[in-house]
């Protein structure tokens, strides 16, 4: 079977420090062009400005990955949907749930693939937390995602803007690993989001979540963290305590500590491969709308300033 032809829409800090090498790993994708407006892209590859003229004018392309800010998101995938190339859209999977579910509809109008990616889930640990969690009773969860901004979002402005969905850029990938993991359904009960004076988006936020049997979850995020960064998630169950750190990479359960190598984004492409070929999609939005609740149902507080 020929590699599937993809082209990576917009060139920035996440596509090149995973997408590309990812593509390159995977000999079920060949890297067919590149896409940015700004960015001259790769030596070698194809390369447009936009995606309409990568479209209109070659060369051919049978899917593509956007990796541009979730608030343009929508025009580019129905675009691409509209010629039937499968779409693999990078987390967060669009500015809003609605526009989601319209591309999901379309997709399955025009018979190509969709994918939402959530990468935070094919960390090593988190399958084999689902599996030991399944028939479990929880009894209470922290969440604590910490890290610094200026480390890992370094001059994106469009992260701070209504719908680049600020601390809960990361905080989307805790959640796409509980919703995951957990064995029952949660919700949103209260939430604080602390907002920088001069900017639209949440740089902290302190969430409580609440399962269908009534256990509480709590969430800590913040985006002001320097030195050891913390992506933790503790579970205490009837069974002891499971602990997913360093982002879902390293698992603790009571009988012991795993740690495993960074392999999420090529686990994200072999998932991507595997629904092109069974024409299937995957979209799920759990993630995407617990953080629309916190929006709607969050207090919020504002605190000082953020600069770069």
């Amino acid at each position: 079977m020929d590699p599937v032809r993809i082209a990576v829409v917009g060139m920035g800090k996440i596509a090149r420090d995973q997408h590309l090498p990812a593509i390159a790993g995977d000999s079920g994708f060949s890297l067919a062009a590149t896409v940015s407006p700004h960015d001259p892209g790769v030596a070698g590859v194809p390369h447009h400005k936009s995606l309409d003229a990568l479209l209109a004018e070659g060369p051919p392309v049978d899917a593509v990955a956007l990796c541009t800010p979730p608030q343009v998101r929508y025009e580019l995938a129905a675009g691409a949907l509209k010629r039937g190339v499968h779409v693999f859209l990078e987390k967060p999977p669009g500015a809003t749930l609605a526009e989601v579910a319209a591309l999901e509809a379309r997709a399955e109008r025009v018979g190509a693939s969709l994918f939402a990616g959530w990468h935070s889930r094919f960390a090593a640990g988190v399958a084999p937390a689902r599996a030991w969690l399944s028939d479990r009773t929880v009894k209470q969860v922290s969440i604590i995602w910490r890290e610094d901004v200026r480390v890992w979002h370094p001059g994106q402005a469009w992260i701070w803007e209504p719908g680049g969905l600020g601390v809960f850029d990361p905080g989307i990938n805790a959640l796409s690993i509980a919703t995951h993991i957990l064995p029952r359904p949660f919700f949103l009960k209260a939430a604080t989001l602390m907002l920088p004076a001069n900017r639209a988006a949440p740089i902290a936020a302190d969430l409580a979540f609440c399962d269908t049997a009534g256990a509480p979850i709590h969430m800590d995020l913040d985006w002001r963290q320097t030195g050891p960064q913390s992506w933790d998630i503790i579970v205490e169950t009837d069974a002891g305590t499971l602990k997913l750190s360093r982002g879902g990479a390293v698992l603790t359960l009571p009988s012991g500590t795993t740690h495993s190598e960074d392999r999420e984004y090529a686990g994200l492409y072999a998932r991507f491969s595997t629904l092109i070929r069974t024409g299937r999609s995957d979209v799920d939005t759990d993630p995407l709308r617990l953080v629309a609740d916190a929006f709607l149902r969050g207090k919020r507080e504002q605190v000082e300033a953020f600069e770069e």
